[in-house]
């Protein structure tokens, strides 16, 4: 059941971003120090912008 879980949520797509190296290299450190990834935070704020501007009757 885990491998079936696993198979619908998989990550398929990119999104590619430019900011300036010191602000990526600082959340990278930051990220490292926090036992977390720079990948794993981008998708949770993701998430959560989402579910704050997605009105609740489309969901």
């Amino acid at each position: 059941m885990a491998d079936e879980k696993k198979a619908k949520k998989k990550k398929d797509s990119q999104l590619v971003i430019r900011l300036n190296k010191d602000q990526r290299d600082q959340f990278v450190q930051l990220c490292d120090e926090l036992d977390t990834s720079a990948a794993r935070e981008l998708r949770l704020f993701i998430k959560g912008f989402i579910a704050r501007h997605t009105p609740e009757d489309s969901a």
